[in-house]
């Protein structure tokens, strides 16, 4: 392998190296300074004239008399059953003081997309413990459900109450979380180990921290470690894994800013015009694949510029997720937590997941109802804010009356708070109990008969 000493310039985090032999794409670049220190970098685009290496440490020392030595190989992890209970770094290094992982094998980041034929369809319940998830926007294993919040709301914490929380019911199964945060400060890092520690949850789990002072270019490359931790649990460990990716919104910042250095037209509102194919590799790397025992269940979480669910982050995940859960600021001010608005939440694999044998045979028709009911009673708020409540029928009164318990005693929990879906929906039947029995018009009168009498 030669080395070059052919730098022509230096960008942001990309280096221009000239006069080279041919260079495969994401090959893995060695970069020695003057001074001695090493820096690793990934070949981003090459041609005859040039080749565009991106350097994961930072540029700062790199001159013309740095010499650049391409490797021949991709980025891999190296992965082992050891590393369940483990804090690394977003590129896969050991952060928490422990000794390095020794690799049972090292894996290619890029992973393989899973062939469409292959897949099986997602229908195990997975209880997160969280009613407003478990109900109404019921997550599925092989799922990807990304949450949308905004600035300043709680995702993290939901993020973290779902990872301690999460478990296949009546099933003692070897579950695993693999949590992986990007480009957050060290005050979350902080709160996210601690918590993970204090739990225990860490013992079953692998944790992928890149900080808000580490390279951009870091960033890129996190959820693919993390996913490639994944599959390696799921495929060969049969474990059934539920990743959780925060911030997403932080990962296309960097695929910006590297777009940006490398001087591409930009999309929409600056982002690469390749953003949705981007994002596309890394939650299409969630599912179940026939006759593989393990499985592999995503939750990103993105915040909204702006509290903007059209902006192109959140619209385009929108398109290549299966769902979404939102979280609305008006809850969040009240003091609710966890701040889940119902109504433009989705769980487009929800039925799939729930019924008689899987939860209850009510749970469709009481999350039905119970979406009818707060949807209408939301609707006479505005109503109330022109007329007044005295204006309104004693029917508009229980609705109102009901939107307002239903924000208070079912969507408002305690982030230590497990409940399970029995509860849930026992929950949700008496607050259902508050309307007369003839506007339950999404349930059935056998249900009806069973449930709704017992609250009476």
């Amino acid at each position: 392998m030669k080395e070059y000493k052919t730098i022509s310039r230096v960008a942001g985090p990309l280096v221009f190296v000239e006069k080279t032999e041919p260079v495969g794409y994401a090959d893995i670049v060695k970069i020695a300074l003057p001074s001695g220190e090493i820096k690793n970098g990934q070949v981003l685009d090459t041609s005859d004239d040039v080749v565009v290496v991106q350097v994961f440490e930072g540029t700062a020392g790199i001159d013309v008399d740095t010499r650049v030595k391409f490797l021949g190989d991709t980025l891999k992890l190296s992965v082992s059953k050891d590393m369940l209970g483990r804090v690394l770094s977003g590129s896969g290094k050991p952060i928490d003081n422990g000794p390095e992982v020794i690799p049972e094998k090292r894996l290619d980041i890029i992973g393989a997309a899973i062939n469409p034929f292959a897949r099986a369809s997602p229908h195990d319940f997975i209880q997160t413990g969280v009613s407003t998830i478990d109900a109404m926007n019921t997550l599925v294993r092989g799922q990807k459900l990304p949450l949308f919040s905004g600035s300043g709301l709680p995702h993290n914490e939901i993020a973290l109450q779902i990872a301690r929380q999460a478990k296949v019911v009546g099933k003692q199964e070897n579950f695993v979380v693999i949590f992986a945060a990007m480009g957050i400060t060290n005050e979350e890092a902080q709160y996210f180990i601690n918590d993970f520690e204090q739990t225990g949850a860490l013992e079953r789990s692998v944790v992928f921290l890149n900080l808000a002072n580490d390279p951009a270019v870091e960033r890129l490359v996190t959820p693919r470690m993390a996913l490639t931790a994944a599959e390696y649990f799921a495929y060969e460990h049969d474990a059934h894994v539920l990743v959780i990716l925060t911030d997403m919104t932080n990962y296309c910042e960097s695929l910006r800013e590297i777009g940006a250095a490398r001087e591409e037209i930009p999309g929409r509102r600056g982002y690469p015009g390749y953003m949705y194919t981007d994002l596309a590799t890394i939650y299409e790397r969630a599912g179940v694949i026939k006759g593989k025992k393990g499985s592999i269940t995503q939750i990103p979480i993105l915040t909204m510029v702006g509290d903007d669910i059209t902006h192109p982050i959140p619209d385009l995940t929108g398109y290549i997720t299966e769902g979404q859960i939102v979280l609305l600021r008006d809850l969040h001010r009240k003091g609710i937590y966890p701040s889940i608005d119902v109504l433009p939440s989705l769980s487009r694999l929800m039925n799939l997941g729930i019924g008689p044998i899987r939860t209850r045979e009510d749970h469709k028709q009481v999350s039905d109802q119970l979406y009818a009911a707060y949807a209408e009673g939301r609707d006479l708020r505005g109503l109330v804010a022109i007329v007044g409540e005295e204006a309104l029928s004693e029917r508009d009164k229980k609705f109102l009356k009901f939107a307002a318990e239903f924000e208070d005693k079912f969507v408002r929990q305690k982030r230590t708070e497990d409940r399970s879906i029995a509860e849930t929906l026992d929950l949700g039947w008496k607050l259902l109990g508050i309307l007369p029995e003839n506007e339950l018009t999404r349930i059935s009168p056998e249900l009806r008969k069973k449930y709704y009498k017992a609250v009476q």
